[in-house]
């Protein structure tokens, strides 16, 4: 069962601004490596239905086509464990794509597919659906990459933001002594480190400067429309 917290409203204007901005246009299906699928998990080492989640993700970033991305979540830190890895900005972003579909709440463990939808990420049955359902295909915008640049082409687009994501490949044992969790050892794989705003992209060419690189740590580029809107095209970086 899928844990869920209710904080605040949402704006109709949010939600339908969000709604309404566009994504890929139908391309060439089936993700591939340089067009992933973006995968992004939700989730907290406070949270007892989470640690199927984990293991869930653990499969699907074996698979090249999928960009699997885990985000660890503040708002079960109250419950006597907190999270090593949560952070502030990691729970907006889930909230982002609450308000952008108009949903009241956020919940763990919580799995969104390219911006586009959210599943149970428990549920490997439900999360495979979700990203053929989901899928942006191979056509569309790209990504390039020299040097300490990432380049965004042209595209018949509204605008987007670009987003620069920095995650852990490792898998990492994290023994849990208090909470939902206590004695229990959960995997964390593909944790992020680091979610880095690059600035705005307007539909034509343009230039973006990266930050030097985290030790250790492997990156991504995301272009993504609104707040919480649909991702428009991802790279792995590094």
């Amino acid at each position: 069962m899928m844990k869920a917290m209710a904080i605040g409203a949402i704006t109709a204007a949010a939600a339908a601004s969000a709604i309404a901005l566009q994504s890929h246009p139908a391309g060439e299906k089936g993700a591939d490596a340089a067009h992933p699928v973006v995968i992004e998990l939700y989730q907290s080492q406070g949270c007892s239905s989470c640690p199927p989640a984990l293991k869930v993700l653990q499969a699907e970033a074996d698979r090249s086509d999928i960009l699997a991305l885990n985000f660890a979540v503040t708002y079960w830190d109250h419950l006597g464990w907190k999270d090593r890895f949560a952070d502030p900005a990691y729970t907006k972003r889930q909230w982002d794509y609450a308000h952008a579909a108009g949903r009241g709440q956020v919940a763990t463990p919580q799995l969104i597919v390219n911006g586009r939808g959210a599943v149970n990420g428990g549920n490997r049955a439900e999360v495979d659906a979700a990203i053929v359902r989901w899928d942006r295909g191979r056509g569309g915008l790209e990504i390039g990459v020299a040097g300490n640049m990432v380049t965004i082409g042209a595209f018949a687009s509204k605008g987007a933001t670009v987003w620069l994501v920095d995650y852990d490949p490792r898998t990492i044992d994290v023994p849990i002594r208090a909470g939902e969790n206590e004695g229990r050892t959960l995997p964390h794989r593909n944790i992020v480190t680091g979610l880095t705003r690059l600035g705005a992209w307007a539909g034509r060419p343009a230039r973006f400067a990266l930050p030097a690189a985290r030790p250790g740590m492997q990156r991504a580029v995301l272009v993504q429309a609104g707040s919480g809107g649909p991702i428009v095209a991802a790279r792995r970086i590094s």
